[in-house]
């Protein structure tokens, strides 16, 4: 049970450690990722109202398709929720995880939609 505490306590430090710099405003909002094993989920927030803009995730497809894929497809989903917004920037905030295979097709499939990161 120790060796766990302790890997959430170096998690939550990398998540603080990449979101300290990082906040979003109304014209520019911030691009949150969650990943588990199964889904990824994404969400624009606007720190400064603390309100949830527009939401994401691969559970919504019923579809059973590859995770790299189903994160591509929540990119652009998340993209084109916020380009009907009108919102053309976000930041990023990838919080403890790496920029590397299922988040990095995340931010592939938003840029694809319009969004400039």
């Amino acid at each position: 049970m120790k060796s766990i505490k302790k890997l959430n306590a170096k998690r939550l430090r990398r998540a603080n450690r990449s979101s300290a710099r990082i906040t979003g405003t109304p014209v520019r909002p911030r691009l949150a990722v969650h990943r588990t094993n199964r889904f990824m989920y994404a969400q624009l927030i606007d720190d400064a109202s603390g309100k949830t803009l527009a939401s994401a995730s691969s559970v919504a497809t019923k579809e059973k398709t590859a995770k790299g894929v189903a994160a591509f497809s929540v990119g652009e989903a998340i993209g084109k929720k916020a380009v009907e917004k009108g919102i053309k920037e976000v930041v990023f905030d990838r919080r403890s995880y790496k920029f590397h295979g299922r988040v990095k097709s995340v931010a592939d499939g938003a840029k694809k939609s319009g969004l400039k990161i």
